[in-house]
């Protein structure tokens, strides 16, 4: 996960420059509130994403920024203890899916991996030049969109960038957790006892063994599920689908480049794929999650907003006589 964090050391440069929140509110506890409801995180929340929802009330200032990421790993770390009975069906079937990819399918879609890879130099560069796009770049494009949103005053843009790097950042968190747990082998990873390279199952906190040359490889360097770069891929693609899902092209494009990136993991030998399907969907969870809870803060600053009283100066001409008043609005 080391190099794909690199690039976001010049987003969260610009984090700082964001403007801080007038007042500590209690937005925390009203997004926690709301989580009882129907539409809190579910798939059936209706997100108003017109470009003139994100205003001066609906921004993201440094304080709301650190309240969102801290309620979004809370809200997915504890997803199964909301999780109905349907969820459960729709997560023992994807199980069943994954268990039978893992047993049957992973082991010929490497070995053709391989042979493609084998296959053409130009392949091999290509796609280790897509995967750097699910890690190194990534934070790059990132930066550049955040900045792009600041110059031009372009604030949905700002917006979905940052709740973008939410979803990379609690997603990435998230995959690098099931490593450890599952102690998958990756399929170039040849075992020094074994002598093999099956997907097996080591468990957690693994220590892998030495290699031919001696060094000793850091504990979660070859454990291969689920895929990191797929799953952050995902998970900022998802982002940025969800926020323009009324364009033709975003989300077109997002996820075809999410799902390269998955695709390269495979040529390049890191990923069975069973660990690249399930990173695509931990992806997209993740940024589903990411995305509907922003609106539900957007609605909490706006309802906020709507009850502040205001007052305003005005003047008026009558009979020669300059008239100064002033109107006072209760919400």
């Amino acid at each position: 996960m080391g190099k794909r964090f690199i690039g976001f050391g010049f987003l969260f440069l610009l984090i700082p420059a964001l403007p801080r929140a007038q007042q500590k509110d209690t937005v925390a506890k009203k997004l926690d509130s709301l989580s009882k409801k129907v539409d809190s995180v579910g798939a059936k929340q209706n997100n108003n994403t017109n470009p003139e929802t994100y205003n001066e009330n609906t921004k993201i200032t440094f304080h709301s920024y650190l309240v969102l990421i801290a309620d979004d790993i809370k809200q997915q770390v504890t997803s199964p203890l909301r999780a109905t009975g349907r969820d459960w069906l729709e997560i023992g079937a994807f199980g069943l899916l994954t268990t039978g990819c893992a047993l049957f399918v992973d082991k010929p879609v490497n070995d053709l991996a391989i042979r493609i890879r084998n296959s053409s130099k130009t392949i091999v560069s290509t796609s280790l030049y897509v995967t750097n796009f699910g890690g190194l770049y990534e934070g790059y494009t990132l930066a550049a969109l955040a900045a792009y949103g600041y110059i031009f005053k372009k604030e949905k843009t700002k917006t979905t960038t940052f709740l973008a790097t939410q979803a990379y950042l609690t997603a990435g968190a998230i995959e690098t957790a099931l490593k450890y747990i599952t102690g998958r082998q990756r399929p170039s990873y040849y075992d020094a006892v074994t002598m093999t390279n099956s997907p097996t199952w080591h468990g957690p906190f693994y220590e892998f063994s030495k290699s031919q040359h001696g060094a000793r490889p850091l504990n979660g360097s070859y454990t291969s599920f689920p895929s990191g770069h797929t799953t952050v891929a995902f998970a900022a693609a998802t982002v940025f689908a969800m926020e323009y899902k009324n364009s033709r092209f975003v989300p077109i494009i997002a996820y075809s480049a999410a799902t390269l990136i998955g695709l390269s993991r495979l040529v390049q030998n890191q990923h069975w794929l069973s660990d690249v399907m399930v990173g695509a969907v931990l992806g997209y969870l993740c940024g589903r999650q990411v995305v509907n809870n922003y609106h539900r803060y957007s609605k909490i600053q706006s309802a906020l907003a709507k009850k502040k009283n205001t007052i305003s100066f005005s003047l008026n001409y009558q009979n020669g006589v300059v008239l100064p008043g002033f109107i006072y609005k209760f919400r």
